[in-house]
């Protein structure tokens, strides 16, 4: 027996409490099984209530395997269990005490459970030889409207849990959201190997710097490369002549210095993502737009957001993927993969977070966004589309991302809608 189980079948009600008792036979009629406390220490449920032999009770439920572990946790000094109710547990082994030497009352929950319940619960969680869900056997009979709800609230979950970084961005710029959509994306250029290093660069400067810098490519451009250190002082190359002229002008200037800058690294990326073409896309982004962040908070449109960002490195780079060699001739433009990256990773998050700020709901229109955008090829999307679930857009492939990390890896199915789905349908899990 798992204790979450329990407090599943307790918070839900899933059991037979029409003739209730307490293990010293005492009725029990259950009014409000309370308030789950699922992140805080303390009781179980918060304000229960219920009537216990005729007398009226309201507060705290306990919930435990054994009436022994109360004591093992050590409840009984901890002055947050002074007003719990009554103790529920799958055996009583004895008996728990008050403070005043009273017996709290306990619930042998066992006496009163669905044994399909039971069953259910152990299939789902029985031991199986390289089981890369627990229900992947079973999934493909979870219907499609529970798991099409089930992915739109896995998704808002996953916009919050993006809030996080935005929160604190927003509390060390003092609520400037043009800064933090500019270190957001900053990141977001860098990708998975670069983005640390991205931000670093993006905290290595105030964003009025890049308000003063906008108007011209060249000096946006060195700021970028010289606070990155990439800058070749002994090069011959006139680009980069013309870039250290004007970075050295801008440290002076506006006493930069560049030491918590983290290295950029450009083994095994494509060459389309290293570091030097991804600055310059960056700087020319913010040349050609000023007010960026009113441009991203109106724009709703894809097709308008593939005009926003239709950016190419500078010229330079045309012949170049690193300052020191050249290469064939082409354009390095932003393509719709990397765009619809940073609509899923920065612009989406931020819309939402803003919004959430000025307290208006745009989850049908986030809905709407993210709906267009094809879904991501990874192995979480890969294996679930093998189980037969359907990942059409990225908000499915976001959601399947955010399932497989917070609930599958931690076996949290008491808690996942799918694995609801499995402990109550009619019939016997597979």
């Amino acid at each position: 027996m798992n204790e979450d189980l329990l407090h599943y079948v307790w918070k839900y009600e899933k059991f037979d409490f029409s003739n209730l008792k307490t293990t010293n036979s005492l009725p029990i009629v259950l009014q409000r099984v309370g308030d789950h406390n699922e992140m805080n220490s303390g009781p179980d449920f918060f304000n229960a209530q219920l009537i216990i032999d005729n007398q009226k009770w309201a507060g705290n439920v306990e919930i435990h395997i054994k009436s022994s572990d109360w004591y093992v946790h050590h409840h009984e000094s901890d002055p947050a269990y002074d007003n719990v109710i009554l103790h529920v547990v799958w055996e009583d082994d004895m008996d728990v005490f008050r403070k005043d030497n009273s017996v709290i009352p306990a619930l042998q929950l066992k006496d009163y459970m669905d044994e399909t319940i039971i069953s259910r619960y152990q299939k789902l969680f029985r031991t199986k030889n390289k089981c890369w869900i627990q229900c992947e056997k079973q999934i493909f009979e979870v219907s499609d409207f529970t798991i099409f709800n089930w992915q739109e609230r896995l998704y808002l979950e996953r916009l919050e849990q993006k809030s996080e970084l935005i929160t604190a961005l927003l509390k060390n710029s003092s609520n400037d959201w043009e800064t933090v959509l500019f270190k957001l994306l900053a990141k977001n250029f860098g990708l998975k190997i670069n983005s640390d290093a991205f931000l670093s660069l993006a905290n290595s400067f105030d964003f009025s710097v890049v308000r003063k810098c906008s108007a011209h490519a060249e000096q946006l451009e060195a700021l970028f490369y010289g606070q990155a250190d990439l800058l070749n002082y002994d090069s011959d190359i006139l680009y980069v002549q013309e870039l250290l002229k004007h970075y050295k002008f801008l440290k002076n200037k506006f006493k930069l210095t560049n030491k918590g800058v983290l290295p950029f690294q450009f083994f095994r990326l494509r060459p389309s993502n290293f570091p030097t073409i991804r600055i310059s896309q960056l700087a020319n982004l913010y040349c050609n737009n000023q007010q960026l962040f009113s441009k991203v908070i109106r724009t709703n449109n894809l097709i308008e957001f593939y005009e926003l960002f239709d950016i190419t490195a500078s010229d330079f780079w045309k012949t170049h993927y690193t300052f020191d060699k050249e290469s064939s001739g082409r354009n390095k433009t932003l393509t719709k993969s990397f765009i619809h990256l940073i609509l899923i990773n920065t612009i989406i998050p931020l819309k939402f977070i803003y919004a959430k700020s000025q307290g208006r709901d745009v989850s049908e229109e986030i809905f709407g966004l993210i709906s267009q955008l094809p879904p991501e090829k990874n192995t979480i999307t890969d294996k679930f589309s093998s189980f037969g679930v359907a990942i059409e857009d990225a908000l499915h492939s976001q959601s399947m991302i955010q399932l497989k990390n917070k609930y599958c890896d931690q076996k949290a199915c008491l808690k996942c809608a799918i694995g609801n789905y499995l402990l109550n349908r009619e019939g016997s899990l597979g």
